[in-house]
């Protein structure tokens, strides 16, 4: 393969990525609302780009769950309902217990917290979650969306196996798109956001699993109560 095709390759492989990511940002932010449609086409303007990155960023979205194929009509954004963000929370509950399980047995991040490598990555997980805690307090959703992906990503690959924290980020980012919709819906937000981050990490850090599994059962809850009040209008 010449250089020149390889390059080719990788800003093809780098578009589709990009488009990808500046879609769910739009589903996230309550721009494309769930069961609105589009083509190809449309996204391929909108973006001033060929129809090869779309299609193929379409089609990565599609297999994480957010969107819906249709051969006839294109693309549409994928309906989840309150019945699905329960299951979504189970499922989550389980990948989460299995972090748990590996700090109480000592099993990650291999042994020693205090090893300057991972006091770092925890410390920068720390960081993520201040800043998470700031935009739930403050009601800013976009702003916490990001960084709580960011934090449960960063926390789930520092305390667990990084196969399950590839899962659990992607079914964060779905329970993000199927309760977006209900929490935009509210005029102010501060109060109602889970802003309890950086205590799961210092739960963690000292190994108390009995403390992190009461915040996370706490948050489940709360979070269901909310969006099932929030669903039924």
């Amino acid at each position: 393969m010449s250089a020149t095709s390889g390059n080719g390759a990788v800003t093809r492989s780098t578009l589709r990525q990009q488009i990808a990511d500046a879609l769910r940002d739009e589903v996230l932010g309550g721009r494309l609302q769930p069961g609105q449609e589009f083509t190809v086409k449309e996204i391929a303007e909108q973006y001033g780009v060929s129809a090869t990155p779309v299609r193929e960023a379409l089609v990565d979205l599609s297999a994480q769950g957010l969107l819906e194929a249709d051969q006839h009509r294109g693309f549409r954004v994928h309906e989840y309902s309150v019945e699905d963000f329960r299951g979504m929370i189970e499922a989550r509950s389980l990948i989460i217990e299995g972090m748990f399980l590996a700090v109480d047995e000592g099993r990650q991040p291999h042994q020693n917290l205090e090893e300057p490598r991972i006091a770092a990555a925890i410390a920068g997980v720390r960081r993520r979650g201040e800043e998470a805690q700031r935009a739930a307090s403050a009601g800013d959703l976009t702003v916490l969306i990001g960084y709580d992906l960011r934090f449960w990503r960063e926390l789930s690959s520092l305390f667990g196996n990084p196969y399950l924290a590839d899962f659990l980020h992607r079914l964060r980012v779905q329970s993000w798109v199927c309760t977006v919709q209900h929490l935009r819906r509210l005029t102010d937000l501060r109060g109602h956001l889970w802003s309890g981050h950086t205590e799961l990490v210092d739960a963690l850090y000292h190994r108390d699993i009995a403390a992190a599994r009461v915040m996370l059962a706490a948050y489940n809850a709360d979070s269901i109560t909310l969006i099932e009040r929030l669903a039924a209008g």
